[in-house]
């Protein structure tokens, strides 16, 4: 059913289908005058997803490949994809870095009590003076812990985890990683 293609033909021009919103930087990678990208479009050669579920979708048999922007594939039916030869391609390691900062946010927001004292000063009435007077009595409940020397433990030491590993490592975090299939490679990194 995959048919042999040359994309540097000029006359060819392959039709994907967006199931999400897709970064403009990568959609950069898809010139116009050979891919026509769209949320909707009739008989795709391709479909483009990042979150949507494709289990229960009707996938045209026009379809020649499916890429994930993003790490996983449980999203797309892979098994039947095989069956019917179509390829189904991720990026893992893609979003490591925004998964990162929003852990290392996490973290900080977590140890430093940031949401309960944004909620009680939000929350606070009066004028300068009064919620001045209100902070300073109210700000020891949401101290907090500082991380240097907090033990993290990070399950999975892929492209996230090692991001993770690495920047908890530079906060002064003491980091016990595990992942039963780490490489060599991985635990260099």
């Amino acid at each position: 059913q995959n048919q042999n293609i040359d994309p540097g033909d000029s006359l060819m021009s392959f039709k994907i289908l967006t199931l999400n919103n897709i970064a403009v930087e990568g959609l950069r990678h898809l010139p116009r005058e050979m891919y026509e990208v769209a949320s909707e479009i009739g008989h795709p050669d391709a479909i483009m997803v990042r979150s949507a579920n494709m289990h229960e979708m009707e996938i045209p048999p026009s379809v020649k490949a499916i890429g994930r922007a993003g790490a996983g594939v449980n999203n797309i039916p892979v098994q039947e994809m095989s069956q019917r030869g179509i390829p189904v391609f991720n990026a893992p390691g893609a979003n490591a870095n925004a998964v990162k900062e929003l852990v290392i946010a996490g973290l900080l927001l977590g140890a430093r009590n940031i949401c309960h004292a944004w909620n009680y000063v939000r929350d606070l009435e009066g004028d300068d003076a009064a919620v001045g007077k209100l902070v300073e009595a109210g700000k020891k409940r949401y101290v907090g812990f500082e991380l240097p020397g907090r033990t993290l433990g990070v399950i999975g030491l892929g492209a996230i985890g090692v991001e993770v590993a690495n920047a908890a490592h530079q906060l002064g975090m003491r980091v016990i990683g595990f992942d039963p299939q780490l490489t060599v490679q991985r635990a260099w990194q």
